[in-house]
């Protein structure tokens, strides 16, 4: 598996149930969200945006994703939301397609454009390690089967974890007219695997 054939298998709507532990003041907040995830080519115009924004050039890109959330928290005020979306482009390295440079037009600790690199591990996680100028942000994904994927972050700033999430995310659609394992199996035709 390489990491876009993950963002292949993401693609649809999820229902994510999620744990902030906010280490500092030793509490949890729980929350959901509704996460909606586009795999998209190396040709389409949001990858190549993202690149020009990065001053990458497109052709080394891979693909990457469009993905739209909306989410509550438990320590949400009135006017508080967690809405937004972001763009991925994947530049794998040339010698490893599981890993790379992840390009991003919003991170997720900043809303700022950043680039971060990933990995799949030995298990097929997706790993994105992202560096800012006040903090470092860690993600894995994982699926537990076709329509159930889990997540982890954590967030550390100035020398310490400040947050540690953990969610359970499950499949309500596919945005592909094929069942994710087809779309994968699609793919592997399509790049001579």
């Amino acid at each position: 598996m390489d990491a876009m054939e993950f963002f292949l298998k993401s693609a649809g709507t999820w229902q994510s149930q999620r744990t902030t532990h906010h280490l500092a003041f030793r509490r949890a907040e729980t929350g959901t969200s509704e996460i909606f995830v586009e795999a998209l080519g190396a040709d389409h115009p949001k990858i190549i945006e993202i690149c020009q924004l990065h001053q990458v050039d497109p052709a080394l890109a891979v693909g990457g994703a469009f993905v739209r959330w909306e989410s509550t928290m438990a320590w949400d005020k009135e006017d508080e939301n967690h809405e937004g979306t972001t763009v991925f482009a994947l530049i794998p390295q040339v010698d490893n397609p599981r890993q790379g440079q992840l390009l991003r037009e919003r991170g997720y600790a900043e809303i700022v454009p950043i680039a971060g690199q990933y990995h799949l591990d030995e298990e097929d996680a997706l790993v994105l390690v992202t560096e800012y100028e006040t903090m470092t942000t860690i993600e894995r994904f994982w699926f537990v089967n076709a329509n159930m994927r889990l997540r982890t972050s954590t967030v550390q700033r100035f020398g310490g974890f400040n947050t540690a999430t953990f969610c359970t995310e499950m499949r309500t659609t596919s945005t592909a007219s094929a069942a994710p394992e087809e779309a994968v199996t699609a793919y592997e035709q399509l790049s001579g695997w």
